[in-house]
């Protein structure tokens, strides 16, 4: 795009000067040529007073006329004018005059006083009542020292007796020329330069915003969560159309995922009630019928913890931020899941211990007590009987630990993935998978995160 761009304008600029500086210099010409036009016609009319005195046997005799005279006053006339900031100090008009067979009457610079010019251009043209006019180089090997002149014919009773002519170089416009040249040049330089200055900006802006994109559209591949980012125009539209289409692969991936997952661990429990449920209808002992009646219950109940706790995954992992905020004290959150659990470690039995205190933030305070009680349920079923699960308060922090075994190095960094279970104490994986991945998902949600050690 900047490549573009700048041969554009170059190419651009390059035509629009040669444009104007190939007619600056023909278009001074032409101002020039119509001043001299009036000059000559005017001057014409002075010197036919001049004509009626004099005769071809006398030629000299114009030259001692009142005209003449006049004019090479204007010859030696001292001039020091300035024009738009150029100086100006000679008077460069050069005037002649010829009667009707071209023979030179009068010049100006007393150069070429009786020479024939009867077959230059102004001259010859204007005896013959036409617009005489010529441009002839003073050197001829030098194209800017033309001299332009332009001839008024001089007349008597309507007839054409002579012919004046006003020359002068065009030299004399050229440093206006020059000076025009410049400004158009620099000024289109500086055109140039600001537009490629705003190419430049623009260019960096799309580059900017366009980068934007792409590390969003990174994001996304890696699976993390960015907010859209705010670029304007249609790339604000391409980035709105990416986040939806991410939202639908997400959700689509999310119920396939979800179904999987779902189906493994319905698969073991539908198992067991649909075997117990076989055997029910044997004739079997009283203590086999209530065994295997106690299974169906057992395993529907694990179905209904399983299918819950999904509900409740899933309701928090579509939320994009928390929905309600309030002041609320960590300490008072901890207190609330130990009473909840009180019961749960009574039955182990299990010491629950609180300590510390905390400051009062704004939290979701019924999901940071669900948190807690996830936490400390997890701690209950892997904590020895007669032991101690210690809650400790800080003041942005809530730390729970248990005196069980531990967990192998191999697992510790997976602990909050969906539906992952480590063995109980006594050997069986009785749990759901789903706590821990709650209490993370909770956490996510208030900005903050979980971290998982063996303490022994």
């Amino acid at each position: 795009l900047l490549f573009a761009f700048f041969v554009l304008n170059g190419l651009a600029a390059f035509f629009v000067l040669r444009i104007f500086t190939a007619e600056l210099k023909p278009s001074a010409r032409e101002v020039m040529e119509e001043t001299l036009v009036d000059t000559a016609n005017i001057l014409a009319e002075l010197a036919a007073q001049d004509f009626a005195q004099a005769s071809a046997d006398t030629p000299d005799h114009f030259n001692q006329g009142r005209f003449a005279q006049q004019v090479d006053r204007y010859v030696q006339r001292p001039v020091d004018a300035k024009i738009w900031g150029l100086r100006k100090q000679s008077l460069d008009y050069r005037i002649y005059v010829t009667d009707a067979r071209g023979i030179v009457l009068y010049d100006s610079a007393h150069e070429v006083e009786g020479r024939d010019f009867s077959r230059w251009r102004d001259v010859y043209l204007t005896l013959r009542g036409q617009y005489g006019a010529r441009s002839t180089p003073q050197t001829p090997d030098d194209p800017d020292s033309t001299v332009m002149h332009v001839a008024a014919p001089v007349v008597r009773d309507g007839q054409i007796i002579g012919v004046l002519t006003v020359a002068k170089p065009n030299s004399t416009v050229q440093q206006f020329v020059q000076r025009a040249e410049g400004k158009m040049l620099r000024s289109g330089l500086l055109l140039l330069a600001l537009s490629a200055a705003v190419g430049v900006l623009v260019t960096l802006w799309m580059v900017w915003n366009v980068r934007k994109l792409r590390r969003y559209a990174n994001s996304v591949q890696a699976g993390h969560k960015l907010a859209v980012p705010d670029v304007p125009g249609e790339l604000g539209d391409l980035a709105q159309a990416m986040d939806a289409m991410r939202s639908r692969l997400e959700g689509r991936e999310y119920i396939e995922n979800y179904v999987r997952t779902l189906t493994h661990e319905l698969k073991s429990p539908v198992a067991a009630i649909h075997g117990a449920a076989e055997l029910l209808h044997e004739n079997l002992p009283d203590a086999d019928r209530q065994r295997f009646a106690g299974q169906i219950v057992q395993q529907t109940a694990r179905i209904q913890q399983l299918v819950d706790r999904l509900l409740q995954l899933n309701r928090l992992e579509q939320q994009q931020g928390l929905e309600f905020r309030a002041p609320t004290s960590l300490r008072h959150c901890a207190d609330r899941a130990v009473q909840a659990m009180r019961g749960s470690a009574d039955l182990r039995p299990i010491n629950l211990q609180t300590d510390g205190d905390s400051s009062v933030l704004a939290l979701d305070g019924e999901l940071v007590v669900l948190a807690c009680t996830n936490l400390l349920a997890n701690a209950i079923d892997f904590a020895p009987p007669h032991s101690t699960v210690q809650i400790t308060v800080a003041e942005r922090s809530i730390s729970v630990q248990d005196a069980g075994s531990g967990v192998p190095d191999y697992a510790l960094h997976r602990l909050g993935e969906r539906f992952f279970t480590t063995a109980r104490p006594d050997g069986q994986r009785t749990g759901t998978g789903l706590g821990l991945a709650i209490v993370k998902q909770i956490m996510v949600l208030h900005g903050g995160r979980v971290r998982f050690a063996n303490t022994q």
